[in-house]
């Protein structure tokens, strides 16, 4: 089967454990006002490339993604293209190869069963997901990504359910995500889940701003200033706040 691609890192060090190949999917249902790969929203100028390439390249490097490495597919949102990333994970673990997949799950679909079977199959043979939690409040999440967020939530209790290892990232950007009440209720979500292995507090960044130029789309957040690392710490410190409270079993210092 081949996937539709952007690209591939051979050796990236900040796509999941150890260094890795990554994998850039085409395709994605959100459209995040901070995208930093807005040339991956549509299919347009996609690559076909095989498992078996995919497979040949990480061999041909073995050696140094033995230590703890693997392949992350991302994108994009890898979940676009479910079948082929099933492909490629089922591939990898004949090989023995660390599989992450890295996702915003925007386009999970609880309600369809069947659709739901199919996310499982992927899952059975991913190693770690990494889980991008945009904005915990729904009609937040709409004015940020353009879509609703209960079915993310929904794919987060499914790693739960089926005991998958999960990394939490979560972008902060002033004024949107770095806010009292959404750090806490953020934390206190991830409390009620129970394979959280990391939580990664990542700080907003303008990098992407001169793509956006070159696509000729309108950059949102142009005077949004990206947070200090004073701010960043301080996020940290209210998502454990609510992390803690929901573990210890109650709110009572809950932000209105």
């Amino acid at each position: 089967m081949n996937g539709k691609l952007h690209s591939i890192e051979s050796f990236g060090t900040v796509d999941g454990p150890g260094t890795r190949l990554v994998v850039f999917v085409k395709g994605c249902p959100l459209r995040c006002l901070y995208c930093h790969n807005p040339d991956t929203w549509t299919m347009e100028g996609a690559k076909e490339v095989s498992v078996d390439e995919i497979i040949e390249k990480y061999e041909r490097n073995r050696p140094f993604y033995e230590n703890g490495g693997g392949i992350t597919v991302t994108g994009g949102e890898p979940m676009v293209q479910l079948e082929f990333v099933t492909e490629l994970f089922t591939a990898c673990k004949a090989h023995g190869i660390h599989t992450c997949l890295d996702t915003s799950a925007g386009c999970y679909r609880p309600e369809d069963p069947a659709y739901v079977e199919r996310v499982k199959k992927l899952l059975a043979v991913t190693d770690l997901v990494m889980l991008d939690i945009k904005h915990i409040d729904s009609a937040e999440h709409v004015k940020l990504t353009g879509k609703p967020n209960e079915h993310i939530i929904a794919f987060a209790r499914l790693l739960d359910e089926t005991q998958t290892k999960m990394y939490i990232r979560h972008v902060i950007v002033p004024g949107i995500t770095l806010v009292d009440k959404w750090l806490y209720r953020t934390g206190e979500f991830i409390g009620t889940l129970h394979n959280v292995d990391r939580v990664e507090v990542l700080p907003y960044h303008d990098m992407g701003k001169v793509k956006y130029k070159n696509l000729g789309i309108d950059y949102v957040l142009k005077d949004v200033q990206p947070p200090t690392r004073e701010q960043v710490e301080a996020a940290k410190a209210e998502i454990i706040r609510g992390i803690k409270a929901t573990r210890n079993g109650g709110n009572h210092n809950e932000r209105e």
